[in-house]
């Protein structure tokens, strides 16, 4: 591939790095010029001089298990070893996953004895035996404040010291602490670590799929069409395609292998099932299958390694127009895997990959412009190359980038910037399947059990995670059985605790969790009523341009709540929120015609009726559904409404007669006054 290339506008480039959920902003980076560093490519590149760039960054086959990556992970409890002497078994802490799985079940249950019993043996072991990960999780208990008082210093202390031990997940929780502090020096360092053993667990060739949390709540409506989707081998349109599967389809048997190799659609990874399914499917002539196949023979997923075979499979796979089986071929031939090294032939490869606008294939051009393998170092055309790959939404491209901003090596340093992408990265490591351990729960119906998943993965930053804990504290109540300081939660800790996770997760760009605060404050929900307050949350959302909030900021204008009585920045507010959502309309246009009363008869009966209206609408509502909405009662309600458009036109029509006859009085125009 020529330097031409990997060229693009520099001026001005946005992009999104993960296709966020719904109800999150997506993370937009913006680059100009300015960006990028004037670095000449020579000896004395701090590439030299600098251990983070060290690592293998073409991503390696040899990826540890994630009980390795991720020590004192609860996945023995959800996800057991098939026997007790599996190699990932470990004797010595088997007393730490005995009070964890009394916490599981203590939370599942709402069982306050058992919860003490095991919070005090989880204290046992990390302050008298010093166990890291039992420090974790009383870090975990602390910050909660589940069955010991919410103690944010004792809750960090625990986290330190676990993370001292060589806890992953408690790493990830100091880390988010730093940056919610804007400790970018503390927690660069940590994500950089975190990040690459997420990246180094990625595929060498194909990329695989961004699996993101399932945000079980739409608003404040369960998203029912994602959770349909993810009930793995229950969901009946998965059963369907096994059938079809079964039956000999092709294209079954390939997605059959894809549901299973990546674990999508709420099914647990099962590299065994998976590559089941693409000799399958190969045999059936479907040639997408082949390209997986060399991926598993590389990296011995269920199967013994053999590079002999992956290198057979690959070739295949680029016969039939997968472009992206380049980047596995080249992978090989730069390592010298099955095949003698190869700089010059990894480079061919690459190139084809890149041509055919393979986001892997411009990655891998980028390392080996970064590190000058089998070409002249230029760090200008690898950061060119890694920005394309990441437009094209490459996770290992994000961590090249990341390690520049931290490092300022191709791009001018900046902490804040590689610290939110190195976040990004580190999300998709082996600690993230704490998100489908909940999912199943919630799926379940084990509510406590999937609020309690939920919460330590809020702690470790994830915002779906936090907005989820959230939703199912003020969905469920006291069914979500949240554990408090001194058994199950009371209503002021349900809210309180609710009320600090929407704040996180809105920190975070969830615009409708910061709008949840803003009505907690404004309606006095659980809270104390504060309207300057409930502006401050509905300010915050506005930032992420949402309509709502800036209707709402303009009410509060108009009725001088919390903000300036101010009509004029009432109406721009109002005007804002129909420019960003068409379906405001109505109620945009009945906010400027209460304006428009508001400023042509101040202090008139219009003008009192028009404030009555929020106290008036809640009873009025209340009666409609239980009065009104019953049963046998909808025609007794149209047959009211016609009476009193009947009786309404019949009243405008008698006062239009008066208006003519007495068109010389002076007082014409004034609304005559109630009886």
């Amino acid at each position: 591939m020529s330097r031409s290339s990997c060229h693009l506008f520099l001026f001005l480039l946005l992009f999104s790095l993960f296709p966020f959920p719904l109800l999150a902003r997506p993370f937009v980076l913006v680059l100009s010029q300015d960006d990028l560093k004037d670095v000449q490519n020579d000896d004395a590149s701090p590439l030299d001089s600098d251990s983070s760039w060290d690592d293998d960054d073409f991503g390696g086959t040899h990826v540890k298990p994630d009980d390795e990556l991720d020590p004192g992970s609860w996945r023995r409890l959800f996800e057991p070893p098939t026997t007790l002497l599996s190699p990932s078994h470990d004797t010595s802490l088997d007393s730490y996953y005995a009070a964890v799985h009394k916490i599981i079940s203590a939370s599942n249950n709402g069982d306050s004895r058992l919860m003490e019993e095991a919070a005090a043996e989880i204290e046992t072991a990390a302050n008298t035996d010093g166990d890291p990960h039992a420090r974790s999780v009383l870090g975990f208990l602390y910050g909660m404040g589940m069955m010991r008082e919410r103690n944010k210093a004792k809750a960090f202390l625990n986290h330190y010291f676990a993370a001292e031990g060589g806890n992953a997940q408690s790493k990830m929780a100091l880390a988010y602490t730093y940056s919610r502090q804007d400790m970018h020096e503390k927690a660069v360092k940590l994500y950089a670590e975190l990040a690459e053993i997420a990246v180094n667990s990625f595929l060498i060739s194909k990329d695989s799929p961004v699996i993101e949390p399932i945000r079980i709540h739409n608003g404040a409506e369960e998203n029912k069409e994602a959770l349909k989707k993810s009930r793995g081998e229950d969901d009946e349109d998965f059963q369907i395609l096994e059938y079809q599967a079964q039956k000999g389809n092709a294209g079954a048997m390939y997605k059959m292998g894809l549901f299973y190799y990546f674990g999508l659609r709420g099914l647990r990874r099962d590299h065994t099932k998976a590559l089941m399914w693409f000799l399958k499917a190969v045999d059936k002539g479907e040639p997408r299958s082949l390209e997986l196949l060399g991926e598993i023979y590389a990296r011995g997923a269920g199967v013994e390694r053999n590079y002999t075979k992956a290198l057979e499979w690959l070739s295949l796979a680029s016969e039939h127009g997968l472009y992206s089986a380049y980047n596995g071929m080249g992978y090989l031939h730069v390592k010298g895997y099955g095949v003698e090294k190869n700089y010059t032939k990894a480079k061919e490869y690459f190139d084809k990959a890149a041509d055919n606008e393979d986001a892997g294939g411009h990655y891998n051009l980028g390392v080996m412009y970064l590190k000058g393998i089998g070409v002249k170092r230029d760090v200008k055309i690898a950061c060119k190359c890694f920005i394309v790959a990441a437009n094209a939404g490459q996770p290992k491209a994000f961590y090249q980038l990341a390690k520049m901003f931290h490092t300022g090596v191709g791009l001018k340093k900046n902490l804040p910037m590689a610290t939110a992408l190195y976040k990004l990265v580190a999300e998709r490591g082996p600690w993230s399947s704490l998100s489908r351990w909940a999912l199943e729960s919630y799926l379940k119906g084990d509510m406590g059990k999937a609020f309690l998943l939920y919460s330590r993965m809020a702690e470790l930053g994830y915002e779906i995670a936090q907005s989820n804990a959230a939703w199912i504290l003020d969905k469920y109540g006291e069914r979500s059985m949240c554990m408090g300081e001194s058994g199950v939660c009371t209503d002021a800790e349900r809210h309180h605790r609710a009320h600090s996770l929407w704040w996180q997760a809105s920190e975070q760009g969830n615009e409708h969790a910061a709008l949840l605060i803003g009505d907690a404050y404004y309606y006095g929900r659980g809270t104390v009523r504060d309207y300057e307050r409930a502006a401050e949350a509905y300010i915050h959302a506005k930032s992420q341009s949402n309509a709502q909030a800036m209707f709402n900021l303009g009410y509060m204008h108009e009725h001088g709540q919390g903000l300036p009585f101010d009509l004029h920045l009432a109406k721009r507010y109002y005007d804002q929120a129909l420019e960003l959502d068409p379906a405001a309309k109505l109620p945009v246009t009945l906010a400027l015609a209460s304006l428009w009363v508001r400023k042509n008869y101040a202090d008139s009966f219009l003008v009192h009726i028009i404030d009555s209206l929020p106290e008036v609408y809640p009873r009025v509502e209340e009666w409609v559904e239980n009065v009104i909405m019953e049963e046998g009662n909808a025609t007794i309600l149209t047959l009211f409404v016609c009476l009193l458009t009947v009786l309404y036109l019949r009243e405008r029509q008698r006062r239009h007669a008066i208006a003519a006859a007495g068109a010389h009085e002076p007082n014409e125009h004034v609304v005559p006054a109630a009886r």
